[in-house]
């Protein structure tokens, strides 16, 4: 195991991520340190197979998906008075695919698979046909929204979106809150209550908070709502273990 651990280390290294890898903040106090716990995590151009950043505006948003993310983004740096500006309580955070050289148990990955290796919900290059989402944090509420618009691919129900896309959308937002509260974490619990069917293209709010941090355990709720909040289509509670790199890097 420690030879493989030992391989895999070198092979992180070659690209550049496990420098920058530190123990992550509990509650991260400033965007420094939120950008320092995604770099941990190699959310970095040197391990991107490429550097297109998927949660900026694409042809296919829509007028509420881009009304969303402008009243976010402009939040996320405000302007001084003089002219000068200083970031913002919100943060949005950059989404890439990954470049993956191993597989989890240090199965080596051919070159082949390498090259078309990419995050779960990036894996459509079509614009628009299945997950169409941007992230934002605030480190002062200790919350994290997602503007999501729902895909023609992630039917399940006739016009409407497949439980499993739902959530796995939930699991990504509180799994990326987790992950700034915590560092490396796997999710060990995500109990969703569904309570109204979510129509194809439909362009969603998912919010998670913290509730609490109990050593590694870390606890967060989530909600999804229509996009102007009147409509509740589920309600999660989430239970997040914080793993170290090793365990990470060998599946263990």
């Amino acid at each position: 195991m420690a030879r493989s651990l030992g391989r895999i280390c070198r092979g992180f290294q070659r690209l550049g991520l496990l420098s920058s890898v530190q123990p992550g903040p509990s509650h991260p106090s400033s965007s420094a340190s939120v950008r320092t716990t995604f770099s941990m995590l190699g959310l970095k151009s040197s391990f991107f197979a490429k550097h297109r950043d998927f949660s900026l505006p694409n042809s296919s948003w829509g007028t509420e998906m881009m009304r969303l993310y402008k009243h976010y983004d402009s939040q996320c740096e405000v302007e001084l008075e003089g002219g000068e500006k200083q970031e913002g309580p919100w943060q949005r955070l950059p989404s890439y695919n990954r470049f993956i050289k191993y597989a989890t148990g240090g199965h080596y990955l051919s070159k082949i698979i390498q090259s078309k290796a990419r995050l779960f919900t990036r894996n459509n290059k079509d614009a628009g046909a299945t997950f169409e989402y941007v992230l934002f944090f605030n480190s002062e509420e200790q919350k994290c929204v997602a503007i999501f618009q729902a895909g023609h691919l992630l039917e399940g129900p006739p016009g409407h979106v497949h439980g499993g896309a739902i959530a796995t959308m939930i699991d990504t937002v509180v799994g990326a809150h987790a992950t700034i509260v915590s560092g490396p974490v796997v999710t060990a619990n995500l109990n969703i209550n569904y309570r109204k069917p979510i129509p194809l293209g439909s362009t969603l709010v998912i919010e998670s908070s913290l509730v609490k941090k109990e050593g590694k355990k870390i606890f967060i709720t989530c909600k999804v709502t229509s996009s102007d909040g009147s409509k509740l289509h589920t309600d999660t509670t989430a239970l997040f273990v914080s793993i170290s790199v090793s365990n990470l890097l060998l599946g263990s």
